[in-house]
């Protein structure tokens, strides 16, 4: 029986940045906050927990005056950074470059948005944290479309900027822009009935869904290692299961089964966007030793 790790696993370039900057703070030994969860795997929290940063949430930011904070990867709305500047809070801003760049285009059709009376629409999960900084530079009023029932919301008279959430899911995002051309199409062209796409998906997320395919493709049992809160866990490990049924989900190795292994002349090993590569080769060390001959 032969394991491996999937080649294409590991954080994203944000979450990389992210961990790394919260790592270089925290070698002075001071106190040490981060604005929700850095990344959406408890097991890497907990890690950096134990270096000595604490995890707080907005109700908790109030408390805090002359402290240090980092601003995880996905991103924050305009009122954090002005609340931190407020209380004198030293700011990490580890926001995605990708994520970013996509705040800055909403703020600026925002902006704009007397020019022609638009919508701002993202494709995403409503409460996600990428999804509520995304809305705060539209100011709050972005339309937040999870399924094709949201576009109830939606004036398809007016015109409709559309965006998704960088870890959207592509088939959600195309299944929504064809439903509003229809739409539009619907209006008989009337005069304020435009749409304008911006798939703003992160080409990381992209080529992820790809590699996943090809290496649940080569292997007869997958272990795909992720967090059950990580909508991006859930969504590439669905992919796992349509190509290879025979795939388990964990999000540690005390998870593991024994009789998972039997009969198996290959496993392989992956997780989602914010799965630690430390994480997969403790799972893998879990495996070895039960392997049958």
């Amino acid at each position: 029986m032969k394991t491996a790790i999937d080649p294409g696993a590991g954080f994203c370039f944000g979450v990389k940045r992210a961990i790394q900057l919260a790592e270089e703070k925290l070698a002075d030994g001071k106190e040490f906050f981060s604005l929700g969860q850095i990344v959406h795997n408890k097991e890497e929290e907990i890690r950096l927990n134990k270096l000595g940063m604490s995890t707080i949430d907005q109700s908790r930011l109030d408390e805090l005056h002359n402290s240090r904070i980092l601003l995880r990867a996905h991103g924050e709305p305009p009122e954090t950074y002005l609340k931190a500047r407020q209380q004198g809070l030293e700011v990490t801003d580890a926001t995605c470059k990708v994520v970013l760049k996509l705040q800055e285009k909403v703020k600026k059709l925002w902006l704009d948005r007397e020019k022609d009376d638009r919508q701002i629409v993202i494709v995403g999960k409503n409460n996600h944290p990428e999804v509520i900084g995304l809305a705060g530079n539209a100011g709050n009023q972005a339309i937040v479309v999870e399924t094709i029932s949201d576009l109830e919301q939606v004036d398809t008279t007016r015109p409709v900027y559309l965006f998704a959430q960088t870890t959207a899911d592509e088939d959600i995002f195309e299944e929504v822009k064809t439903e509003i051309e229809i739409r539009l199409k619907q209006q008989n062209s009337a005069p304020g009935s435009k749409l304008f796409i911006t798939n703003s998906i992160c080409s990381h997320v992209r080529n992820r869904k790809k590699q996943i395919v090809d290496f649940a493709l080569k292997h007869d049992l997958i272990i795909f290692v992720g967090d059950k809160n990580s909508s991006n866990s859930r969504y590439l490990f669905n992919l796992c299961q349509k190509i290879n049924t025979n795939s388990f989900f964990v999000e540690n190795e005390s998870m593991i089964r024994e009789e998972w292994l039997n009969s198996q002349n290959s496993i392989g090993i992956t997780g989602a966007t914010s799965t630690p590569i430390w994480l997969l080769k403790k799972i893998e060390h879990k495996i070895n030793p039960l392997k049958k001959d």
